[in-house]
């Protein structure tokens, strides 16, 4: 019987009344009566691996939820479906993660491994699992524990390591793997079934990244022509982590071991065994990059949003005055905003020129999007699937990308121990299975463990080295930039250095019919993408009066797999031994991310990414003319490949006293793409918490991690806004009863902290519930009457376009929708938290352009937030959290809980809302080589 999870700890899903016509319990029963012997591997007990060099002492700790396991026969999916049972170490990491939010208060460094793994190397010989032979080799062997099941790979090869690499990641999670070569081609839906929610998958990643097989093709063969010896190493490991992939392809198949779902979408016959699990390619790692790049590690674009909403200003204000407005909202700089490098030091990128060139903004009301889906037939006809592409493209095309993950990193000059502690990690969402996978690989010229994205872990991407841990944050600064092509003959030729170009047309036809997964109706549509040299086309206006198609070129687009030299430099040894190095590595990364390092004596910070060099005058916040002028300097149309800043231009430090990221500002005078980098700031929450311990000294593990978790359940509106409103509010009595109570209701939540939290460890049930409940309804209302009445509804509407009002843990955003834990990222509290404290009088670094509360007027001020705040009082329940898919209307705990989103046959419980990484490291090295 599998670990389970106590149900205080997760709400379990009933699947009882759940169940679809064909799961009725007596044929679950026979049918898994009759699929149970194919169903075990052989698992021999063997000695304990052997650990390599290491050196943290056993104070390296991760955790990774739900579990490890994310591979399911058809029998183990359908008892998961009919009674709820899990698949060894299919969430036997959910419980702790979970149980982190109620028991963070008592931690000790002693009780860190409650809610965390021990991820020292290595297993200990009580501790092993299982050992094999992946394919009967004997150069690589893979072990694993007892307690969560984690692959522990040891090669005496590199071939035989990385085949083992792959061998474990199909053993963990073939079927998402799959999934996401498909999604990464954009033909999802004909492969897992044509419901919404794969629709508005592949329609997201194909916009951006409508690659042929050549390109992907192509992309390889670049990066590893343009890297010499690890270049053809990293080649090498490819192919073998491949050959180790479909060795497992075909052992599984012909043991009918293999995921349950290729029966359940028709790939694979339950009873004949007929079909076939496609075997992987080196393209398919590409299209798999491409998805894991553009979700995480793209920063840029929204271009053309940041015109509409300056061309709205100016209608308001006047060209001048308006322009000075958009410049106060939009905070490209602001002297107030929470920075990760603080010491002061300028690292000037994307700042708005002295005289701005060849910017190209649409005549006003011109704007179209261009349209990605075509011929329509049966379910993508229906009114929800044209919905689901409407959500997709404005998700796709803005700047205000869910960045997402955290890093607290404290130098050893302010820890007990005298070495640096770091607790940092990915927030990546949360899915069942889990994008991302855990591993130890040790073999020649690689020493690693920690977690991988499935599919494109022959190398540890985040997690740690003999001497040293890494892990990265998205940092979002501008590498796409949008283009005006000139228009010529039609509507699909443009002008390309003066000579009428015709636009490439890149098409995926998708069909689909229902499943046992997926009862979608048939359908079809066709995707339908036009390229130009300057990227895909994406929009289409007037500017002047002459037609222009506006196009997104992003630096790491025909680029998706260079980053696979870095991830190989950071899994070496032999490489990284120090602060620079890491840096050095670091730099080998062209997507958009902060990079963080710890080892036993330094800590390091760096910011990667291709940012390229742009034309003197070009300002990155618009669209400008694709005309050489404006090009980014020495722009190879044919490769994407073009000159960029260099390493010292990144900001990067060595040994500052402490680190913290929440995907806010870098440095000073460096500018990101998304809005909302203002004087709060969910940075804020950690850099608050932080400071204090940095100030007192004597850090520890269980401290930094108490600290990381207190922000986790803090309500950023509440701790950093609310307190401020309140002060306007009692500027005079309160006479209305239900305001009165109201307010007395908040204050009492500010004093207890502001924490979105149970009342007792599964209680479902917040503390301080109704002051909870005014706030999510209130924050909406008051935004809008403290604004609106100031910019107009044209400008109000436009900027929230640019940035949304609000990000709630019930609201739905995120790369998994709503319950996506992930929370106040983006939202309107650094414009409140301003106008409030101008009208209050009190200084301001960085001021809105006027006042909008109440037109500058307390007295009128105090009366909107006091209308609001009643308007929200008297709202329900039911009426603040409607309901939905997963929960009834009314239940406040259930709409901000995580869920993990299938994308396969095992469902997990819902978990209280915590606002942290999906994959955390805590880690503080003894000693070093």
């Amino acid at each position: 019987m599998p670990r389970r999870t106590p149900r205080t700890t997760l709400d379990r899903l009933r699947t009882f009344r759940r169940l679809p016509g064909f799961l009725k319990t007596a044929s679950v029963c026979v049918l898994v009566a009759g699929l149970l012997s194919p169903l075990t591997q052989t698992a021999v007990a063997a000695a304990g691996t052997t650990a390599a060099d290491d050196y943290c002492g056993g104070r390296c700790s991760d955790i990774l939820p739900p579990g490890e396991n994310g591979n399911a026969t058809l029998a183990q999916i359908l008892l998961n479906q009919a009674f709820g049972t899990q698949p060894a170490h299919a969430e036997d990491q959910l419980g702790p993660y979970a149980n982190l939010a109620g028991g963070y208060k008592g931690l000790t460094d002693a009780t860190i491994n409650t809610f965390f793994d021990d991820s020292s190397f290595g297993v200990p010989a009580d501790q092993v699992a299982s050992t094999e032979k992946p394919a009967g080799r004997g150069d690589v062997t893979i072990v694993r524990d007892k307690k969560t099941g984690v692959p522990h790979i040891t090669g005496t090869t590199r071939y035989g390591t990385e085949f083992g690499a792959g061998y474990a990641a199909a053993e963990d999670r073939l079927w998402l793997m799959d999934v996401f070569r498909h999604v990464g081609r954009g033909r999802l839906t004909s492969f897992a079934g044509g419901a919404p929610a794969n629709q508005g998958l592949e329609q997201q990643f194909y916009r951006n990244a409508p690659y042929t097989e050549a390109d992907l093709q192509a992309q390889i063969d670049s990066a590893i022509a343009k890297n010499g010896a690890r270049g053809q190493q990293a080649l090498a490991d490819v192919n073998a982590y491949l050959a180790g992939v479909n060795a497992y392809i075909d052992a599984s198949d012909s043991g009918r071991y293999f995921p349950g779902e290729y029966v359940l979408t028709g790939h694979k016959d339950s009873i004949t065994n007929a079909g076939t699990i496609e075997h992987f390619k080196v393209t398919d790692l590409v299209a798999l990059a491409s998805v894991i790049g553009s979700l995480f590690g793209s920063g840029g674009g929204g271009e053309v949003n940041n015109a509409v909403s300056l061309l709205a200003a100016q209608a308001k204000y006047g060209v001048e005055e308006g322009t000075r407005i958009w410049e106060s909202f939009r905070e490209r700089n602001d002297p107030e905003a929470v920075l990760t490098v603080h010491d002061g030091e300028s690292f000037p990128y994307g700042a708005k020129p002295a005289d701005a060139q060849g910017r190209a903004l649409p005549d006003a009301g011109s704007v179209a999007q261009e349209p990605l889906v075509y011929d329509r037939t049966g379910s993508a006809g229906t009114a929800a699937a044209k919905r689901t592409t409407a959500t997709t493209a404005k998700t796709a095309l803005g700047s205000a990308r869910r960045g997402m993950s955290n890093a607290l990193v404290v130098s050893g000059k302010y820890t007990a121990s005298g070495h640096p502690i770091a607790v940092f990690g990915p927030q990546t969402g949360y899915f069942a299975p889990q994008l991302l996978m855990l591993q130890e690989i040790q073999g020649p010229g690689i020493s690693a463990r920690g977690a991988s994205f499935a599919g494109l872990s022959m190398y540890v991407e985040l997690g740690r080295g003999q001497d040293y841990s890494w892990s990265a944050t998205t940092s979002g600064q501008d590498i796409i930039d949008t283009y005006a092509v000139e228009l010529c003959q039609d509507d699909y030729h443009y002008l390309y250095h003066g000579t009428c170009t015709a636009m490439e047309k890149i098409e995926q036809k998708n069909a689909w019919k229902p499943t046992t997964a997926d009862g979608t109706a048939a359908g079809s549509y066709t995707m339908r993408v036009w390229r130009t040299a300057y990227g895909p086309v994406e929009y289409r206006a007037t500017v002047g009066g002459r037609k222009v198609a506006y196009t997104t070129l992003r630096s790491s687009y025909l680029h998706e797999a260079d980053s696979i030299i870095g991830f190989q430099m950071l899994n070496d040894p032999d490489y990284v031994k120090g602060p620079k190095d890491f840096q050095s590595a670091a730099q080998h990364i062209n997507y958009t991310f902060n990079w963080f390092y710890a080892d036993s004596q330094h800590t390091a910070y760096y910011n990667s990414g291709d940012n390229p060099v742009r034309a003197s005058g070009v300002d990155t916040e618009f669209p400008v003319w694709a005309r050489p002028a404006y090009e980014w300097r020495n722009w190879d149309p044919a490769t994407n490949t073009a000159d960029y800043t260099p390493a010292s231009a990144h900001p990067n430090s060595v040994d500052q006293d402490y680190y913290v990221s929440w995907n806010n500002k870098q440095a000073k005078d460096y500018t990101t793409a998304p809005w909302g980098d203002g004087s709060v700031h969910r940075g804020n929450l950690l850099e608050d918490r932080v400071k204090k311990l940095v100030a007192a000294g004597g850090v520890t593990r269980a401290r930094l991690v108490q600290a990381m978790a207190d922000a986790g359940l803090a309500d950023l509106r509440a701790e950093d806004v609310l307190p401020k409103l309140l002060k306007v509010i009692d500027s005079a009595p309160v006479s209305d009863s239900t305001a009165a109570a109201a307010v007395t209701r908040l204050k009492s939540w500010v004093t207890a902290g502001a924490k979105r939290t149970e009342t007792s460890a599964g209680s479902k049930t917040y503390a301080d519930a109704d002051a909870i409940r005014i706030l999510d309804a209130w924050w909406p209302l008051l935004v809008k009457a403290e604004f609106q009445p100031g910019l107009g509804d044209g400008l109000y509407t436009a900027i929230t376009d640019n940035l949304p009002v609000d990000e709630a843990p019930s609201a739905g955003h995120g790369p998994t929708g709503s319950h996506a834990g992930s929370s106040f990222q983006y939202g309107w509290w650094s414009y409140v938290d301003k106008d409030i404290r101008s009208v209050l009088g009190e200084p301001v670094q960085g001021p809105l352009g006027r006042k909008y509360c109440g037109d500058g007027s307390l007295t009128a001020c105090r009366d909107i937030l006091i209308g609001t705040l009643k308007q929200a009082a008297g709202l329900t329940a039911a009426q603040v959290y409607p309901g939905d898919d997963q929960c009834s209307a009314g239940d406040q705990w259930c709409a901000d809980s995580i869920v993990q989103r299938t994308l396969g046959g095992i469902k997990h419980g819902r978990i209280s809302w915590q606002n942290r990484p999906t994959f955390q490291q805590v880690v503080e090295y003894t000693s070093h080589r």
